[in-house]
């Protein structure tokens, strides 16, 4: 199997209007997103309760297909790739292949869980890494043995076995890869299933999954529900269910699109005054005490609670933390200038936070520039 060397700069950066309205600062953006539909053909997936013809592979392209449809209906700039379109089987390699050759933004891989207890029941997302906290492989071993229904697997994937833990200790070399974008998108597609469709959430979670360990940018496997659960079944197999758990998938995508591009329409305020020379930042944590609100740069996800200490943050002194949801989320330094947030944001790249972008803070939470910038007015 081919190792690759991953390298990604998403240029986010915040919005600055030069005449009589905001424009957004140009970037890459999220223009291309690949949709992985899981199974197909002669891999079923899970068989759910038995009670539908219907089986995992089904409902993963059905509502695979509505996501693509909502995204390329509302969202004219971003390009829609399916891995799949009819009940065909695509290798685990070739599904993280055509992301990797578009050279997508993200890849979404969408499959529906099951278990052997039938009360077991809810949606989660999972990004690449191996969660300590949890060595529970379940899903790993069942999304990764898929493999045994290839030819010459164990060549294609260099005698990977999904059945043995120990084959799972190199995934620990790629889990930090793209994992703060992963976690972002995972976060919002938990919060959409829970606050909009009113599904059980459990969260997002690290597992060593190949899929997504050879797609080259941010990813993440989403589980709509347990086919084994009748009721969790049920919507699954009607149309509004599977309407319902698109459009949440949808709603997350754009709301990322949203974050890593760094623009919302109408939102950033006007600013006509000259730019402010870059202030010197060799100490982010003693430009002033923190205030209730104030702008800083957002450098890192996690699923776990990390230590504020330089050495977590390749020597960055001024670090802080605060949770959404379950998922941590770290700053670097404060300041209530938002030119000077942008020179911070620069000086976080330059120490290796190349996904480093300006958020609004008030009152320990997270708010819009135009917030920050309202209350500080």
């Amino acid at each position: 199997m081919k190792r690759f060397l991953i390298v990604t700069v998403i240029l986010i950066g915040s919005m600055l209007s030069t005449a009589t309205g905001p424009k957004p600062i140009q970037s890459g953006g999220v223009k291309t997103v690949v949709i992985d539909a899981g199974h197909g053909g002669k891999d079923p997936g899970n068989l759910g309760t038995g009670r539908y013809k219907t089986k995992e592979k089904d409902i993963a392209l059905k509502v695979s297909l509505l996501v693509g449809r909502y995204i390329s209906e509302n969202l004219k700039d971003v390009k829609v790739i399916f891995t799949r379109t009819e009940d065909v089987k695509i290798p685990l390699e070739e599904r993280a292949a055509i992301a990797n050759r578009a050279k997508a933004d993200l890849f979404i891989s969408i499959h529906a869980d099951s278990f052997e207890k039938s009360s077991v029941h809810g949606c989660q997302s999972i990004v690449l890494g191996r969660n300590h906290d949890d060595d529970n492989l379940r899903v790993a071993m069942k999304e990764n043995a898929v493999i045994f229904l290839e030819e010459d697997y164990e060549e294609k994937y260099d005698g990977f076995d999904p059945k043995d833990p120990t084959s799972y200790i190199s995934f620990s070399l790629y889990q930090s890869t793209h994992m703060d974008q992963s976690v972002s998108f995972a976060a919002k597609v938990q919060d959409q299933f829970r606050d909009r469709v009113g599904r059980k959430d459990r969260g997002v979670k690290q597992q060593p999954l190949m899929v997504t360990k050879m797609a080259t940018m941010p990813s993440a496997l989403i589980e709509l529900g347990f086919l084994t659960n009748p009721a969790e079944e049920d919507f699954l197999n009607s149309e509004k269910g599977q309407s319902y758990m698109a459009s949440a998938i949808y709603r997350a995508f754009k709301e990322y699109k949203i974050e890593v591009e760094n623009f919302t329409p109408g939102t950033i305020p006007v600013n006509d005054t000259p730019p402010v020379k870059t202030p010197n930042i060799a100490s982010p944590a003693k430009l002033i005490a923190k205030p209730e609100v104030f702008f800083t740069v957002q450098i890192a996800t996690s699923t776990k609670n990390k230590e504020l200490v330089p050495q977590n943050f390749k020597g960055a002194e001024g670090i802080s933390m605060y949770e959404d949801k379950g998922v941590y989320k770290y700053t670097y330094g404060h300041t209530q200038d938002l030119e000077q947030a942008k020179a911070l944001q620069a000086h976080a790249k330059e120490l290796g936070f190349k996904d480093a972008f300006v958020i609004g803070m008030a009152s320990g939470k997270r708010v819009t520039l135009r917030e920050a910038s309202d209350l500080l007015q």
